[in-house]
């Protein structure tokens, strides 16, 4: 009797019937191959988007940028709070811009909330007194009008650049140009109005502001002789940290504080800020794919211990296949396929499932979930390697049936 030769096409068709005589079962193993690559790309997807989105704010605060704080002042034992200590003056931001050179931009700061009535309205606003270069600080453009310059700075000058919520509260429809605003009985000429730019990092609508000189703000609206914050902008990135470390030391100096004695400033450096949100959000989206992966596992254990079900209930087929010529290598291959199928299945749908789900978080969360192409191949390959890795034992025990057992097995 001429024995029957087995080639890899063939086996690979047997492997492909025997799942569709048994397709209920199939996609039931596929599906948690499928929830497992679902799970990993979505929650990929999600921790991407959040974490651009964390990038975005700290971004819309400028770039290259750090503020120096006045430190907080106790009185009675309460703390009022970071920048309410009289140790910044104006005279220590001109020597700031004038003795570091690394310094491309300086914007004195003063602020308070203060009602503002315009147009027979009335609106509490924030009242942020500025240098010319704020706005370049802060990578912010305007929608129209113009920012004051240094001239205007210098006089004192009562003019003033309108956040879009604020424009809206005061003048509605109307174009705030050139309209006037009253803020503590002191008229000022809006010149400009800031494009939107949305809430900030604390939910603080930015919009809900007006902009005005900051020795405007100090005479007219705080009476202050102290600024509470200094913005400053370097001029490359990898200079900052050389930047903040010589502010250090010109303001300690200015400001006559022995060497052993506690700055009374803090230097926020927004580049230091930025990485430590996009670490923490690394670790977050590490942490969303880990968990998901489990799934994956759990799934790739389902695949298994159906082929070894299969195994069994398809012994008496192994013997009958061996016996007419299929070796052990063909038996092999055919559970390996089988198994590599079901994983590759749930590959493709889960992946697909993955980004849908992905793209629908945007419809709920203020932010747009990422998918990324490498999540997408890591979870795919994973998925075909718990095939290959979760089939194999179940494809060796097939392979090593006696058939001559296999044959008597009813």
């Amino acid at each position: 009797m001429q024995l029957i030769s087995f080639r890899p096409w063939l086996t690979a068709r047997t492997a492909l019937r025997a799942l569709r005589r048994n397709k209920l079962r199939s996609i039931l193993t596929a599906l948690g191959i499928i929830i497992g690559v679902a799970s990993v790309v979505a929650m990929v997807a999600v921790g991407n988007g959040a974490q651009a989105r964390i990038e975005a704010k700290v971004a819309a605060l400028g770039q290259n940028v750090l503020t120096i704080f006045a430190t907080n002042r106790r009185t009675s034992g309460v703390n009022s709070g970071l920048g309410s200590a009289g140790t910044l003056t104006e005279a220590d931001a001109r020597a700031i811009a004038r003795e570091i050179k690394e310094i491309a931009n300086v914007s004195p700061e003063v602020s308070t909330t203060a009602q503002a009535l315009a147009n027979g309205r009335n609106w509490s606003t924030t009242v942020a007194g500025e240098g010319e270069s704020y706005l370049s600080i802060r990578d912010w453009p305007l929608a129209s009008g113009a920012m004051f310059s240094d001239r205007e700075v210098r006089a004192a000058a009562k003019v003033a650049v309108i956040g879009s919520t604020t424009a809206n509260q005061l003048f509605g429809p109307v174009d705030p140009l050139g309209q006037t605003v009253r803020v503590k009985g002191f008229p000022f000429v809006i010149i400009g109005v800031l494009s939107t730019k949305g809430a900030g990092m604390g939910g603080m609508d930015q919009d809900d502001r007006l902009v005005v000189p900051y020795t405007t703000a100090m005479k007219r609206i705080t009476g202050s002789r102290y600024l509470r914050a200094i913005t400053l902008q370097v001029a490359q990135a990898d200079e900052m940290n050389r930047a903040e470390a010589q502010v250090t030391s010109l303001l300690r100096q200015r400001h006559r504080l022995a060497a052993d004695a506690d700055a009374d400033f803090k230097i926020m450096n927004q580049k230091e800020i930025a990485d430590t949100v996009g670490s923490i959000s690394q670790v977050i989206t590490l942490l969303l794919a880990s968990i998901a992966g489990m799934s994956l596992v759990v799934g790739g254990i389902g695949i298994m211990n159906i082929m070894l079900v299969s195994v069994t209930e398809r012994t008496r087929e192994i013997g009958i296949r061996v016996a007419v010529g299929a070796k052990g290598a063909d038996i092999m291959l055919q559970f390996l396929i089988e198994s590599v199928t079901l994983s590759l299945l749930g590959g493709v749908i889960g992946v697909l499932v993955g980004v849908g789900a992905s793209q629908c978080v945007g419809l709920f969360a203020d932010f747009k979930a990422v998918v990324s192409p490498g999540s997408v191949i890591l979870a795919f390959g994973v998925s075909v390697a718990i095939g290959v890795f979760f089939g194999f034992y179940p494809a060796r025990k097939a392979a090593q049936l006696d058939p001559i057992v296999a044959l008597r097995y009813e």
